[in-house]
C-alpha cells in the first residue's frame, strides 16, 4: 500500500442488552435476551442482542427466540426499544467525531474510523483507541470493543478476538502473521456454501487461501476468487464510506495565495459558516458536529472536531465553534492554504413553539429566515455578517 493507514473498528459490546442491563442494575450478571416475546417458547420471532450471560446458554444474536428461549427459559426476555438505543447510539458517535470526521457507520452499534490523520492528536494509533474507549465508557457507561489495523477487514477481525471491552492491535509489519492462522469464517463476507466449498479443498485458514493459486480460485468464484486472495494476503484498499446516516454539509475556500493573515483567515471562515449554516437551514437540518479544515502550505491538510451540546443551524453558534478551533490551531508561523467548514451528525430540524422555547432563540431564527429569503431573492452576497467576505 502507497501509503501506512489506521483504520479502527469499534463494535460496541452485547448493545442493546448492555443498555438495559445499565439502566437497570438488577439485570447485570443475569441472562438477558432482547428480542421478540418468546411465549413460552412458542413465539415466531428472533433474537436481536442478548448479554454474554445468556451467551453461555448457546444463545445468539438472529437465533429463533423459541430456541432461545429452550436454551435458558431462565432468562429476563425485553423487547427491543428502538428509540432508547438510538439514543445511545447518537451519543456514542458524537464522541466518535470528537476524534476524526471519517467515520463509516456499519449500524447502530458499530463503525469504522479512519484516524489517519487525526491520531497524533491524541497521541500513538493504540493510545487514541484507548482513549475512544475510555470515553465511550465514561459517558454512556457501556463498553466497546476495538480492532487497529491497517485494513478494514483486519480491524474488522481485530475487534471481535477479545470480547467484551477488548483491544487488539495489528500493526503493519504483523498484518500477514496476524492474518494466517485465523479460519477463513474470518474473512469478511465469507459466507457458508463457500466455506464448505473451501474446506473441500484443503483450505481451511485464511494463510492456506493465501498460498494459492489466484487464478484458480478465479476459475471456481469468478472475479470474488481474485477478491478472497488478496484478503488472504493482507491487500484491501478499501477506504472509510460514509453513508446517509453520516450525510455532511460543508463549503471550503482556497486563496489566492498562501495567507499567514489572520483576519483574512477569519472573515472566511465567517462567510463559510454563513454558507453551511444557509444549506442546513434549506435542507430543514441541523448539525452536532462541526469541524474545521485547514490545508497548509505545503498542501499538508489538517481537521478539528468540536460536538455541540445541541444539534445547531445558526451561523453564529457554528463559528463560535470554529473561531475556537481555529485559535487552538497550533500554525506556528506557517501560511494557509485552505480552510473548510463541516457540519455533520445531521438531524432534522423541529419548528421551535412561541410558547415553550426561549424568546431570544425564536427570534434570532426569524431574522435567519429573513436573511435566507434575502439571499434566495438577490443573491448570496446581497448580504453578510460583519466581517465575512464574500468571495
Amino acid at each position: 500500500m502507497s501509503k501506512e493507514r489506521f483504520i479502527v473498528h469499534v463494535d460496541m459490546d452485547a448493545f442493546f442488552a448492555a443498555v438495559e442491563q445499565r439502566d437497570n442494575p438488577k439485570l447485570r450478571g443475569k441472562p438477558v435476551v432482547v428480542g421478540a416475546d418468546p411465549k413460552l417458547g412458542r413465539g415466531r420471532g428472533v433474537v436481536s442482542t442478548c448479554s454474554y450471560e445468556a451467551r453461555k446458554f448457546g444463545i445468539h444474536s438472529a437465533m429463533p427466540i423459541s430456541i432461545a428461549y429452550n436454551k435458558c427459559p431462565h432468562a429476563v426476555f425485553l423487547p427491543v426499544d428502538m428509540e432508547k438505543y438510538s439514543e445511545v447510539s447518537h451519543r456514542v458517535y458524537q464522541i466518535l467525531y470528537d476524534f476524526t470526521p471519517d467515520i463509516e457507520p456499519v449500524g447502530i452499534d458499530e463503525a469504522f474510523l479512519d484516524i489517519t490523520g487525526s491520531c497524533h492528536l491524541f497521541g500513538t494509533p493504540l493510545e487514541t483507541c484507548l482513549l475512544i474507549k475510555s470515553k465511550i465508557k465514561s459517558q454512556t457507561g457501556l463498553t466497546a470493543s476495538a480492532g487497529l489495523a491497517p485494513t478494514k477487514m483486519a480491524a474488522k477481525i481485530a475487534s471481535d478476538l477479545k470480547k467484551p471491552d477488548g483491544m487488539v492491535e495489528v500493526k503493519p509489519g504483523q498484518l500477514l502473521d496476524f492474518l494466517r492462522p485465523l479460519g477463513i469464517r474470518r474473512i469478511w463476507g465469507l459466507g457458508a456454501k463457500a466455506e464448505k466449498t473451501l474446506n473441500e479443498m484443503g483450505i481451511c485458514t485464511i494463510g492456506d487461501l493465501a498460498k494459492r493459486d489466484p487464478q484458480g480460485l478465479v476459475a471456481i468464484f469468478g472475479k470474488n476468487g481474485m477478491e478472497l486472495w488478496q484478503l488472504a494476503n493482507g491487500i484491501d484498499e478499501r477506504g472509510i464510506v460514509a453513508d446517509i446516516e453520516a450525510k455532511s454539509i460543508s463549503n471550503e475556500v482556497t486563496f489566492d495565495a498562501d495567507t499567514a493573515d489572520a483576519k483574512k483567515i477569519t472573515s472566511s471562515l465567517v462567510w463559510l459558516c454563513e454558507k453551511v449554516s444557509s444549506r442546513l437551514r434549506d435542507e430543514n437540518l441541523k448539525g452536532r458536529t462541526v469541524t474545521l479544515k485547514i490545508r497548509l502550505e505545503g498542501f499538508r491538510t489538517y481537521t478539528r472536531a468540536s460536538t455541540l451540546s445541541e444539534a445547531a443551524d445558526f451561523d453564529e453558534t457554528i463559528y463560535r465553534e470554529i473561531k475556537r478551533l481555529f485559535e487552538d490551531f497550533p500554525l506556528k508561523g506557517k501560511k494557509v492554504r485552505l480552510v473548510g467548514v463541516r457540519v455533520s451528525g445531521l438531524v432534522p430540524a423541529v419548528p421551535r413553539q412561541d410558547l415553550f422555547e426561549d424568546a431570544v432563540e425564536i427570534k434570532t431564527e426569524k431574522v435567519h429566515k429573513a436573511i435566507d429569503e434575502i439571499r434566495r431573492k438577490f443573491g448570496e452576497r446581497a448580504i453578510h455578517r460583519a466581517g465575512g467576505v464574500s468571495l
